[in-house]
């Protein structure tokens, strides 16, 4: 067995790495880690240290992606909302990805009165528009990133849970399932045991694009001005304070807008390079 897993690790790497898009998206994504894990130390300001004299300064050496209206220094807030933008995209992702697999798994496994009920609550949420179910919610609960990420957690585990159940009810029909169902496995033991490492290959792939869209939403959400509030840093919020000044100060929108793009692009590379390293039927 583990010669197997290492054999298939082997394999995937190799996949990989000839995708040079999927690896472009990923040194994006570790060079990210990098810069919000060491913000504190890369970012050349504090990012709510204001300077009356700096106000709406273009970029120049001494701040290179210019000043905001309070003179604080842009490059310093895009650095530091990296870290609000993927702590929002992990800790969201992981709350769907959780709930989404538990339904999937219990859903596909059972099948018969327990698929046909979880699956019409399946699609009773996706008739909702997510978006707008996350605006009624945070509308309601006071703004702050953990109500965030906790309503975009739950407003998006249905597509993992529809993956997680057509990857189950191919599984459990397998001969191995038959041989520990015959040796008197428990029905727990057979599915996280043995039915989820074999169907985690879609979550890996749904992840990496959910976070994504996590960011995204964020991003919409505080650029809306209900999402994380200021002065603390996120790319949302810099975009909404730049739209007043877009005349005349063009670089409060370009460079936060720059850092959603390239982060949304990495993170849809790196999914979509997972998801053909997985698929035999990809030759690369």
């Amino acid at each position: 067995m583990a010669f197997k897993h290492s054999y298939f690790h082997a394999v995937f790497w190799q996949r990989f790495k000839r995708n040079q898009l999927a690896m472009a998206g990923a040194c994006v994504v570790a060079a990210l880690f990098l810069i919000s894990l060491l913000a504190q130390v890369i970012a050349p300001y504090e990012p709510n240290s204001i300077n009356a004299w700096q106000v709406l300064s273009p970029p120049s050496w001494q701040h290179w992606f210019g000043t905001d209206e309070l003179g604080r220094d842009v490059l310093s807030r895009v650095i530091f909302g990296a870290r609000i933008s993927l702590k929002v995209g992990f800790v969201a992702v992981g709350i769907a990805v959780s709930i989404g697999t538990v339904v999937g798994l219990i859903s596909g496994y059972y099948s018969g009165v327990v698929d046909a009920v979880m699956m019409r609550f399946v699609d009773i949420m996706l008739c909702f528009p997510a978006f707008f179910l996350i605006l009624a919610v945070i509308t309601v609960r006071e703004p702050s990133i953990w109500n965030i990420m906790i309503v975009i957690g739950l407003t998006g585990w249905m597509g993992v849970a529809r993956l997680v159940r057509a990857e189950t009810l191919s599984i459990r029909e397998m001969d191995y399932i038959l041989a520990a169902r015959c040796i008197g496995c428990s029905d727990a033991r057979i599915i996280f045991r043995h039915i989820l490492p074999n169907a985690i290959s879609p979550v890996l792939v749904s992840a990496s694009l959910g976070v994504a869209g996590a960011i995204l939403t964020e991003s919409a959400l505080s650029f809306l001005g209900i999402g994380v509030l200021p002065p603390t840093p996120s790319w949302g919020n810099i975009l909404t304070s730049g739209k007043d000044y877009i005349e005349f100060a063009w670089w409060l929108s370009l460079f936060p807008g720059l850092s959603i793009l390239l982060t949304v692009l990495a993170y849809n590379l790196l999914g979509e390079g997972i998801r053909d390293a997985l698929d035999p039927r990809v030759k690369r």
